[in-house]
């Protein structure tokens, strides 16, 4: 592999630690308490806040905001926490300005709205900072819950479920927790190992034990789960990756864009991972600009990103868009992938010219290429290892507005289930909800 590698153009150190250092730094720095008071003021509070609708874990912004302006980020972080357990990891990468930040009444006045964001952040790490855990657990009643998996949902579902006496056990296929916030997000949005340091904060709570390398379909069975436990929480995420159905995608230098971005969210130094002269992603979605934007940091010397539809398809928000666009990444729109060529090893890709027409793409016939020795397929996830009796709907598991499947005592959330957006946010939502759903029918 690596003497393709060299032949192809894949290599790493392409910039030395001190550009990678500067390059991968936080994207958007921490306000100091200063700063923090400042940016509070400019908050309304307004009475029927359109931020707190549009926000999928309907945190009341304006109280935490009004907490911040009174001197108290303790207070603010604990409002926040209430309703979103991972809200630090959520004041990194939610994309407020398509939430929250989007409907504040300042964005529509002046077109600068106040930056709840950072505002999050700066509550949460202050009281994280301490060491504390805000919350106590319930007394304990005797029940046991399954969750499987530990991303966002799974850790939610999990807190809730054991701040209310429970006793959870958290199952994962992989060797460390945090799921797509820890493998899966860009390392500029989340710097100094955070995400691992807010599940060591969360499971402060106690009652909350953690089991690894345990994939359902392999290692666990859904039937033997229901059997052990009182009430069983699937939160397994999306693993499979959708195929580019395009000649040559079997060759060196063309890979899942989530497993590049996993590979480099665990390297304890970015120098050593290979990155492509000539990159290519093709997709048009967070994981896309993700990928592409991190190539780019990394040292590649032309990265692409072409997507199939127009820019206001685009699953990236506006600001993704233009971040990419700012870190020298270019975009094509209505481009989709025909052909990678390549003596064993990816040179160039073919894309073909598309059309959109009753909201289906076609070909055009008109093709072009770009040269590529390094190709990331961003195309969307697909379930993987899903039990056969749970129904489905669409491509997901089937679930209603609490979560709860088509099989009794088994509740689903996060990104492998029905309904929602794959976000963050949304999966922390929907691991609470099923968790205040669960405890009531296990409460009767």
């Amino acid at each position: 592999m690596a003497t393709s590698h060299q032949a192809s153009g894949i290599q790493a150190a392409r910039l030395d630690a001190a550009g990678i250092a500067e390059n991968f730094s936080d994207l958007h720095p921490p306000y100091d308490a200063h700063e923090a008071a400042v940016a509070a003021d400019r908050c309304y509070f307004c009475y029927d806040a359109p931020c707190m609708t549009a926000c999928p874990t309907s945190i009341d912004i304006p109280q935490f905001i009004r907490e911040i302006q009174a001197g108290h980020p303790e207070s603010a972080a604990r409002t926040i926490l209430e309703q979103n357990i991972l809200g630090g990891m959520c004041a990194r990468v939610c994309p407020t300005e398509t939430l929250c930040e989007e409907v504040c009444v300042r964005e529509t006045a002046e077109g600068k709205p106040v930056e709840i964001g950072r505002l999050q952040r700066y509550a949460t790490d202050t009281l994280m900072a301490k060491g504390e855990h805000p919350f106590t657990r319930a007394a304990a009643t005797g029940k046991k819950v399954a969750v499987v998996g530990a991303g966002p949902a799974g850790l939610s579902a999990a807190h809730r479920l054991a701040m209310l006496g429970h006793d959870v056990v958290v199952y994962d296929a992989r060797s460390k927790p945090g799921g797509l916030n820890e493998f899966g997000i860009a390392a500029y949005k989340t710097t100094n190992g955070f995400a691992q340091r807010e599940v060591d904060w969360l499971l402060q709570i106690g009652g909350i034990t953690m089991d690894y390398g345990q994939k359902l379909g392999e290692d666990l069975s859904l039937d033997a789960l229901k059997e052990a436990y009182d009430a069983v929480f699937l939160s397994i995420g999306l693993a499979g990756v959708n195929a580019l159905r395009a000649p040559g995608e079997d060759m060196d230098g063309v890979r899942d864009a989530v497993d590049f971005i996993a590979e480099l969210r665990q390297a304890d130094d970015l120098t050593t991972l290979p990155v492509g002269r000539n990159v290519v992603v093709i997709g048009g979605g967070m994981t896309a600009v993700d990928a592409a934007v991190q190539s780019k940091l990394l040292g590649a010397e032309n990265v692409t990103i072409a997507y199939r539809r127009s820019r206001e398809e685009m699953g990236a928000s506006r600001f993704e868009q233009d971040l990419a666009a700012s870190k020298g990444v270019k975009l094509m729109f209505n481009v989709m992938p025909v052909a990678v060529h390549g003596s064993g090893a990816a040179a160039e890709i073919e894309l073909e010219y598309t059309q959109v027409a009753d909201g289906k793409v076609s070909g055009t016939g008109e093709t072009l290429r770009l040269a590529a020795d390094q190709v990331f397929k961003a195309i969307g996830q697909t379930l993987e290892g899903q039990p056969e009796a749970l129904a489905l709907e669409g491509r997901k598991i089937k679930v209603d507005a609490s979560g709860r499947t088509s099989v009794a005592g088994v509740w689903a959330g996060g990104d492998c289930a029905s309904g929602g957006e794959d976000l963050t946010v949304t999966a922390v939502a929907e691991g609470r909800d099923a968790a205040m759903d669960i405890h009531s029918s296990l409460m009767g």
